[in-house]
């Protein structure tokens, strides 16, 4: 037997923090070393963090990530490891991963395949790396390797496939294992999205199994630079076994994951497959040799342990509630700001963001104890270190009721029922003279008095409006951030009021639809998450029609009454948006999704959304930053671009309305 302990490391990194990144990536060499591991992968670019977008391109970046490196080659004595960063070479900027041994830089192994779809734009910045090419990078007098390389680090073979590359058809790992490679290590900065863990999980056990290795995946942790949230989901397998995994969505800085692999177990069944043809005449240039001693490794039983929320049913509301809680956190520390402050209607879009606010209190005091919470918030100076969730709570979660003349006391009582069952400082104020005075103003320049037969979209948005002024304030006395409430079937259709509720530095549930978030809403109420508590307190606000209540009560607003059944928005935008289909198909695709309704109804709806959200791109633009939690959401800075100005697909709108209507 031929045993070796590895481990792969999650990292909670920040673009371009050169002294908190190389701090995360000591803090998992020391603790690498002190568990007797012999080979350690860290996550894809974690010297510079993955987000640095177009500074990637920056002269000066580039020589710090290359200073940085050489300042932590020391904290790798007596390890094998593995550190990601960019690279300048012939020009061109590449994305690479380096293995260092015992102190030494033994060269750099370029990524093949740049994501450059969806949330994606590496591209932009990196050239990708030509399969089978290799040369020779420098730092001073010394050269070093860089290409298309492998090693062979005291008897062990290592090669490396970089996040996007297993992701591929022609993965670079089908070519190690001719070259009879044992050990593949894949740093990665795969965000999460729904469903995501599944595809990654198949990518790393059919790469082991199918490569005849050992497979090391590392990954990010954390809201990172701003918009993607990584849950840390790294893992090791062997011939096609998962041998451990990564707690997913941690608070902590720093995570390992270690299981011990026999090398020889793994050469033997792969040498015994008949499809197995080694490649007998490489290249003497490919593999880079260095002698090396690791460290003992005794047997061990590798145990796969998984938290009990990933069983449960209702995995997609605890993995939102997981995902936005880190998100977050992480944005709260890392702008430093001192809390969160919510504009509270008593409606579902901002009752979801204050708990999830106080979801993000829960988890992480839970996880990271007292003293470690505190620590993490070092910056907030007035609070003790052993203070528990409810006094920070009221420190860091400010809630205000703004009422105006067609508010409703259903509404203010949610509102006041939700701000105390999670324990926020709730504030209830009246914003009706403001609108009064605003509305007065208007009416003396126009020379007329305003109605809502005729000013109907002017008289909803100045209540709207009318409210941003006075929670801004309260967010910058307090240090805090305000939250936007705005969601993403809202984004859509543009339903919501730009500097109204849109009002915020952060949108953190523009990226999950309105359908959604009212059954994640009666999950919170009834059950909650896994190892938490269910909020009861929310069936005020789950028993309401959806309403912007801006309107006077006798019209009975309700959201659904001014657009459409969200569901039917949602499958419409995920048509139209998602999957690019034009009118007439996402027409078809209604009448059989949604049978019950009326042809013309359909086609009125239909039309309403292309419509409206041709004339919207312009509100989508100014959205506060969102989080991303599927593979296709409507931040035109992230994923879906579409003009501002455009000829909102008139052509195409007639075209099937005089279809539909010459069938009935």
């Amino acid at each position: 037997m031929k045993l070796i302990k590895v481990a792969a490391a999650t990292l909670n990194q920040t673009p371009l923090d050169w002294n908190g990144n190389a701090t995360n990536i000591r803090a998992a060499l020391d603790q690498a070393r002190a568990d007797g591991v012999g080979i350690l992968c860290l996550p894809e670019l974690c010297i510079t963090g993955y987000g640095c977008e177009d500074m990637f391109l920056s002269p000066s970046v580039l020589a710090t990530a290359l200073d940085v490196l050489f300042e932590l080659l020391p904290a790798t004595k007596g390890l094998v490891a593995s550190f990601g960063l960019p690279i300048r070479h012939n020009k061109a900027v590449f994305n690479t991963s380096c293995l260092v041994q015992d102190g030494t830089l033994l060269g750099f192994v370029a990524k093949r395949a740049l994501a450059g779809d969806g949330i994606h734009y590496e591209p932009r910045w990196f050239k990708p790396w030509p399969r089978e090419k290799r040369s020779l990078t420098h730092r001073g007098s010394q050269r070093y390797p860089i290409g298309d390389v492998h090693f062979d680090v005291g008897g062990i073979k290592i090669g490396f496939e970089i996040c996007e590359d297993a992701w591929i058809a022609q993965r670079p790992g089908a070519e190690l294992s001719l070259d009879a490679v044992d050990v593949i290590l894949n740093p990665s900065a795969s965000h999460f999205a729904f469903g995501k863990k599944d595809v990654r999980r198949r990518l790393v056990l059919e790469g082991s199994r199918a490569f005849g290795v050992s497979y090391i995946y590392a990954n990010l942790l954390g809201n990172e630079a701003g918009r993607a949230i990584y849950d840390g989901d790294a893992m090791i397998a062997t011939g096609g076994q998962l041998l451990a995994a990564a707690p997913r969505f941690s608070f902590k800085p720093v995570e390992l994951i270690t299981a011990t692999v026999d090398v020889d177990l793994t050469r033997s069944r792969h040498g015994w497959l008949s499809s197995f043809t080694p490649n007998v005449s490489a290249d003497r240039d490919e593999c880079v040799v260095a002698e090396h001693s690791y460290p003992s490794a005794q047997i061990t039983e590798n145990r796969v342990s998984q938290p009990s929320w990933e069983d449960s049913a209702f995995v997609k509301e605890e993995e939102f509630a997981r995902a936005i809680a880190l998100g977050l956190f992480d944005y709260m520390r890392k702008s430093r700001s001192c809390g969160f402050v919510v504009s509270l209607s008593g409606g579902a879009d901002s009752a979801a963001v204050l708990c999830l606010c106080a979801l993000m209190l829960e988890f992480a005091h839970g996880e990271l104890g007292a003293e470690g919470f505190a620590q993490r918030l070092a910056y907030i100076t007035d609070m003790e270190a052993s203070a528990g969730v409810p006094a920070w709570a009221k420190r860091l979660l400010t809630s205000a009721y703004q009422a105006t003349k067609n508010s409703g006391d259903v509404t203010k009582s949610a509102a006041r029922a939700v701000a105390a069952a999670v324990g926020a400082n709730h504030h209830e104020l009246d914003v009706d003279a403001l609108v009064a005075g605003y509305t007065a103003m208007a009416e003396g320049a126009l020379g007329r008095k305003l109605s809502w037969e005729r000013d109907d979209i002017a008289l909803q948005n100045i209540q709207a409006r009318a409210r941003a002024p006075g929670i801004w304030m309260l967010a910058n006395v307090q240090n805090g951030l305000l939250l936007s409430t705005s969601n993403r079937s809202e984004a859509a259709v543009g339903y919501a009021t730009m500097d109204g509720d849109t009002a915020g530095g952060l949108s953190p549930i523009a990226g999950i639809d309105k359908a959604f978030l009212r059954r994640w809403l009666a999950w919170l109420e009834r059950h909650g998450p896994v190892g938490g508590h269910a909020v009861p307190e929310l069936s005020a606000v789950t028993q309401q029609a959806p309403t912007a209540e801006l309107r006077p009560a006798a019209s009975k607003q309700t959201d659904e009454d001014d657009l459409m059944p969200y569901d039917l928005l949602d499958a419409v935008e995920r048509a139209a948006i998602r999957d690019k289909r034009g009118p007439a198909e996402v027409y078809e695709l209604m009448r059989v999704e949604f049978p019950g309704h009326a042809p013309l109804t359909l086609l009125a709806w239909v039309e309403r959304f292309f419509r409206l959200w041709s004339r919207n791109q312009w509100k989508r633009e100014r959205y506060a930053p969102s989080f991303h939690v599927d593979d296709a959401n409507l931040d035109p800075k992230t994923w879906c671009r579409f003009p501002i100005l455009s000829g909102g697909f008139e052509r195409e709108l007639s075209l099937l309305r005089k279809r539909v209507e010459a069938l009935l």
